[in-house]
């Protein structure tokens, strides 16, 4: 199943996306929340009763309450994600933007997956992503893939880990160079580099929609993987080409280091860390090294960015710049 959130009625509700067309769930079945939260926080007879209805839908009713699918209304499908955690599980990216610092590949990656949080209040789908004039230093995407939670747990086995996925979904993880690495320079972090700006969407999948792109993980780690190309356009020129099967570490590996002495809960969001290639600053320094000359990107006002990733459909936004003065680069001490 795909389920989306989006304003119908002028109000946000949980849907299923079906054949093109998107349901609100509550208005189907009324023992049902028209909240996604809520759904996630009963995962097990929530997914039953939707499966119910999407099999009502293919049989050719509710056709009153279906919307044609578009972006415009649809917002993040997680909306309110009970946190939000970003992994590194691509070695390809680490590798890269290490090489393009001048310094090797730091071996701790191949002994365990890394994780930070970032501000899931500022979790967002398709649309506009509004930032201020210091975020304009060096800003950056970063495509990756995500899962949210939809079982709690804690001190749960990688081998068992991918049983307490809900669905999967792409991710952008703005980032604000300038800023990010400033403050990182204080060894903490990433923090107001990132917090702008989180954007998933633009539905979940749930895993039994990917089984035909299943693909064994890398030898040596334990859980699913799924051969899903994985692509970014800026303003209509492809940046950014990646495979959610290039994962050294997967889901079910993070999850495990995740869950480690405290509770994974319904509604928790995990980005993969940034494929191979998918972000500017691992393309510019990586151009840079193969040429000095070579003069670097970053996303302007007006941008379009646009990702897709196989299964799981396409994310649009378009970088908007607040009209604001504001700039912590100017108050610093």
């Amino acid at each position: 199943m795909k389920f989306v959130t989006y304003t119908y009625n002028n109000n946000a509700q949980a849907g299923l996306l079906v054949d093109g067309n998107m349901y609100p769930i509550a208005l189907i079945n009324s023992n049902l929340s028209s909240q996604m939260s809520d759904l996630l926080s009963d995962w097990e007879n929530s997914k039953a009763a939707c499966e119910a209805i999407e099999s009502d839908i293919k049989a050719g009713n509710h056709a009153s309450l279906a919307t044609a699918y578009n972006e415009n209304g649809v917002l993040s499908p997680v909306p309110n994600p009970t946190s939000c955690r970003d992994a590194y599980a691509f070695r390809q990216h680490v590798a890269s933007a290490r090489r393009n610092r001048g310094v090797d590949m730091i071996p701790e990656f191949d002994q365990f997956p890394i994780f930070y949080f970032t501000n899931h209040n500022a979790i967002q789908g398709p649309g506009n992503i509004n930032c201020m004039p210091d975020h304009f230093e060096k800003l950056d995407f970063e495509l990756e893939a995500a899962v949210v939670v939809g079982k709690r747990g804690r001190n749960i086995k990688a081998s068992e880990a991918d049983e307490y996925i809900a669905g999967y979904m792409i991710m952008n993880d703005m980032s604000a160079r300038a800023m990010q690495m400033e403050e990182m320079r204080l060894n903490l972090g990433p923090a107001k580099g990132k917090d702008f700006s989180t954007v998933i969407g633009p539905f979940f999948v749930t895993p039994d929609e990917l089984e035909d792109y299943k693909v064994d993980c890398k030898p040596g780690h334990t859980g699913n993987a799924y051969n899903l190309t994985m692509t970014c356009k800026v303003n209509g020129v492809e940046v950014s080409r990646g495979n959610v099967a290039d994962m050294d570490w997967t889901f079910a590996e993070i999850l495990e280091r995740c869950a480690y002495g405290t509770d994974i809960i319904p509604g928790d969001v995990i980005g993969s860390g940034t494929v191979g290639t998918g972000c500017f600053l691992e393309l510019n320094g990586t151009a840079k090294r193969n040429n000095p000359d070579a003069v670097p990107q970053w996303l302007e006002p007006n941008d379009e960015v646009v990702m897709t990733i196989d299964g799981l459909g396409t994310l649009n936004n378009t970088i908007k710049a607040v009209d604001s003065e504001m700039s912590l680069f100017a108050i610093k001490k």
